[in-house]
């Protein structure tokens, strides 16, 4: 299984859970249902930021060069777009013949905002996480060689001295 297809599969399976937990809220609670889309929402968003930000790590570890950086750029939109297609057609099948509060949009509805919202909410924060972990990859990286340089000039001087 290729690494987008897994992210994908995860990213489905986070989505689906949460909008069937909202859905349980918005008709259990009605009156705490902005609480818990917005709690919803913020859980998918720290999944793919916190998962994105893994990869920026592992990238950055694994390259030391920027040059050579994998193109998690494109990993992470199919990995969104994935998501948003399969969530949405999964959400759209329990809500119309199971679930109630799941969400009665149309089909099209559905399959159009609905994706794009949702590879929107996926792709956006693991981007920007992709990119803090590389930053914070690169700048321990940039200490470790100025203290490297520091230490070798405290030697030369040493030498020099002596």
């Amino acid at each position: 299984m290729s690494s987008w297809l897994l992210r994908g599969v995860v990213m489905s399976i986070v989505h689906i859970a949460a909008r069937i937990i909202l859905g349980v809220v918005v008709i259990n609670a009605p009156l705490s249902s902005p609480i818990g889309r917005w709690l919803s929402v913020i859980a998918v968003i720290l999944v793919a930021l916190i998962w994105g930000g893994l990869d920026g790590i592992r990238d950055a570890r694994a390259h030391p060069d920027p040059d050579d950086y994998e193109d998690l750029t494109i990993r992470w939109l199919k990995v969104g777009v994935f998501a948003a297609v399969v969530s949405c057609l999964v959400c759209w099948i329990l809500g119309t013949f199971w679930l109630n509060g799941v969400g009665q949009a149309a089909f099209w509805i559905e399959m159009t905002a609905g994706v794009s919202f949702i590879t929107l909410i996926t792709y956006l924060p693991a981007f920007f996480g992709v990119s803090g972990g590389r930053f914070f990859v690169r700048r321990d990286q940039r200490k470790a060689e100025l203290a490297a340089e520091e230490a070798a000039e405290a030697q030369t001087q040493q030498l020099a001295t002596a």
